[in-house]
């Protein structure tokens, strides 16, 4: 009995016609890898996971246990290639026992000194936060407790507080020179607040409001000065406020302050805003810890102009040690 032996790789035929030897394939190109740039931020932030763990002498795998994520989602963020969301960010710095501010890369977390300082710091009260501020302005010469109260009354608080009426009542009665700081910004820049923050944006505005202020100091050692109310948002600025001015804090009741702004012709607060004086509400909660920091607060809706002003000229002449 004969058989026939079929070999796996002979071709296989179709009808009657000879096989067809196939064409070769031509070998796919290899696949162009694209290296992705890391962001500059998301680096930095694994540098720090890196040294933190260092630091603290634990291995990835530990920390990664520890704040309830996987290994290698911790090895993707300590490489820079990881955008963790602020909850993740979150666990990661419980399970370094460190604050998140140190994570990010808060200043006041970037040597020993600074992280000793925050921790002497940390959760004293408000009374005692401030003493120390004023001791280090003393040992730095920035102003102090022993320093001589300055000539130059800085009038802070919110638009409609009355700064630029009051002030201006106040300069005339005491012979000083009346700057409104908005106005010497203008000048400084060369047109006006409202196109300083539409072309530049805030950081620059907040630029010219410094130089305007350095100028201001330096030129007047008497003056009544009306300061911008967002002035106090930048911690800096206010610091060279504070050390080298009066400082008088006029405060209104929400009310007052809309009804001010706009018998001024100002129709910004109600611009294309329909909860104006909720916003006006929020922004005066917001800054009213700042403007407290003030040496002295007069509240300029308790009573009518006159005596407010009366009020107010009693307070300098009291502290400039003037004849009333």
């Amino acid at each position: 009995m004969s058989s026939t032996i079929i070999h796996k790789w002979a071709p296989v035929r179709k009808g009657n016609g000879p096989a067809k030897a196939k064409a070769p394939r031509k070998a796919a190109p290899p696949p162009v890898v694209v290296a992705e740039e890391k962001d500059p931020a998301l680096v930095a932030l694994g540098e720090r996971v890196r040294a933190l763990r260092a630091r603290r002498g634990m291995t990835r795998k530990a920390v990664a246990q520890v704040a309830g994520i996987s290994e290698r989602y911790l090895a993707n963020l300590e490489y820079g290639i990881g955008n963790a969301s602020l909850l993740i960010l979150q666990q990661v710095a419980r399970a370094l026992q460190c604050p998140l501010a140190e994570l990010i890369g808060d200043v006041t977390t970037s040597s020993p000194e600074w992280l000793l300082i925050r921790e002497l710091l940390e959760n004293r009260d408000e009374a005692t936060l401030r003493r120390v501020r004023v001791a280090i302005g003393e040992m730095l010469g920035t102003g102090g407790a022993n320093a001589a109260r300055s000539s130059r009354i800085a009038l802070v608080g919110l638009r409609g507080a009355g700064k630029s009426t009051l002030g201006q009542m106040l300069a005339d009665d005491l012979g000083f020179p009346f700057v409104e700081l908005s106005r010497e910004i203008e000048k400084f820049a060369g047109c006006s607040i409202a196109e300083i923050q539409a072309l530049y944006g805030t950081n620059a505005y907040r630029r010219y409001e410094r130089r305007a202020l350095e100028e201001a100091i330096q030129i007047y050692p008497e003056a009544v000065i009306a300061i911008p109310g967002g002035l106090v948002s930048d911690p800096a600025t206010f610091n060279l406020l504070l050390a080298h001015c009066t400082t008088v804090w006029l405060y209104a009741d929400p009310e007052d302050h809309m009804k001010r702004v706009l018998a001024q012709g100002d129709t910004r607060p109600m611009a294309d805003n329909r909860e104006a004086m909720e916003d006006l509400k929020r922004i005066l909660a917001g800054r009213a810890a700042f403007y407290s920091k003030a040496e002295f607060k007069l509240d300029t809706s308790a009573q009518p102009l006159q005596e407010t002003y009366m009020a107010l000229r009693e307070l300098a002449r009291r502290v400039l040690k003037l004849p009333a």
